[in-house]
């Protein structure tokens, strides 16, 4: 696959993960606007009850213009970590593969944590770690509109339907009484299919047009 440009996000989805894994080389854009409702700071789990949405909480402030990702605090006022490490734990204590790795994820959720974008690209280095994948890793230093790089600057919209792509079916916790949802994070694939995780990965097939 070529070279690819993308948005580090929150515990990416299957398909983030999969055009990071199958690039060759992957530049992280830096200089990109903070987006509300985006995965930014947005990432979806399975549960019992099904897809469950976990936010980062984000500090607001009332300066004028946009605001750059890489300017965007994390809100810790609020006790997010505490409240998303408990929904992994109570949504994957029973996958096959979570205690093998819980020891790798907890500190992304017991240390402090300040800026999203460092705390997306840490969490995103650790979970490439996991999956025992290495990549050549680059970042922006400007805002290319029409980047020459294979653009999935997209994949970061929550709204953008057209970044999909068919993510094979694999046995999920809960798959028999809510059936297989492909649109969750990385976590879902880790925890149930643990070191077959970048074989997966590099075998779902993806589309290599200009993606936005």
């Amino acid at each position: 696959m070529k070279n690819i440009l993308i948005i580090p996000t929150y515990l990416p989805s299957i398909t983030t993960m999969a055009h990071i894994a199958q690039a060759d080389q992957v530049v992280f854009e830096l200089k990109d606007n903070y987006q509300k409702q985006s995965y930014r700071n947005r990432t979806y789990i399975n549960t019992a009850n099904g897809s469950l949405g976990l936010t980062i909480p984000i500090r607001h402030n009332q300066a004028s213009g946009h605001k750059k990702t890489s300017d965007a605090l994390i809100e810790n006022n609020f006790l997010w970590q505490r409240q998303h490490w408990r929904s992994i734990q109570i949504a994957y204590r029973s996958s096959p593969f979570f205690e093998f790795y819980e020891d790798d994820l907890a500190p992304l959720y017991t240390t402090g944590q300040k800026f999203l974008q460092e705390f997306n690209l840490k969490s995103i280095k650790l979970l490439l770690n996991m999956m025992e994948i290495s990549k050549n890793i680059e970042f922006t230093t400007s805002y290319e509109q029409n980047p020459k790089l294979l653009n999935r600057r997209a994949l970061a919209n929550a709204k953008n339907k057209n970044t999909f792509v068919a993510i094979p079916k694999y046995d999920q916790v809960f798959a028999d009484t809510t059936g297989f949802n492909p649109q969750v994070s990385i976590l879902d694939l880790i925890f149930n299919e643990g070191p077959n995780s970048k074989n997966f990965l590099n075998s779902i097939e993806l589309g290599l047009g200009q993606g936005g």
